[in-house]
């Protein structure tokens, strides 16, 4: 690459990401985790690292999060949030994965980063999870259903 090169792609912008999964039961529950650093649930997931692709991201969050291996099915998601609290937008990737009675048996939460996790229903999502990221929830649920991969903006999509 030429220095001219160099260049231009570093004085592209930059935009945040993070990987979550919605991780089901044979319930049609879902993993929430509460983290110890905000007020709100959220699901297992968190920053892609740099250099890291969403689903490596995805598998190493939830195994830092859960303290198990959990397997990933296939991309729900790409959700486009807009830079409203001054840290830049970012790119949301939610994977569909399963979880077992055995494995959340074996959940062990960081507790410097997690208090609690549990399982919930569709119908309890805005009770535990903040607008935006019920929206997505709520959107990634039809696409696991139906077989749909989305584009979302702002949890809504697109």
């Amino acid at each position: 690459m030429t220095e001219r090169e160099r260049e231009f792609f570093a004085g592209l912008p930059r935009t945040r990401g993070a990987a979550t999964a919605l991780l089901l039961d044979d319930g049609a529950r879902y993993v929430i985790v509460d983290p110890t650093y905000k007020p709100l649930w959220s699901l297992p997931g968190g920053v892609i690292e740099d250099g890291e692709s969403p689903f490596t991201a995805c598998h190493r969050e939830c195994r830092e999060e859960l303290g198990v291996d959990v397997t990933l099915d296939r991309l729900l998601c790409v959700d486009w949030l807009p830079d409203t609290h001054g840290t830049g937008a970012a790119n949301i990737f939610v994977f569909l994965g399963h979880v077992t009675a055995g494995q959340t048996e074996r959940f062990r939460l960081p507790p410097d980063e997690l208090a609690a996790w549990r399982l919930i229903t569709s119908e309890e999502t805005a009770e535990f999870l903040p607008p935006a990221m019920s929206r997505r929830v709520r959107a990634c649920l039809t696409a696991a259903r139906d077989g749909s991969t989305l584009y979302l903006e702002d949890g809504t999509p697109v």
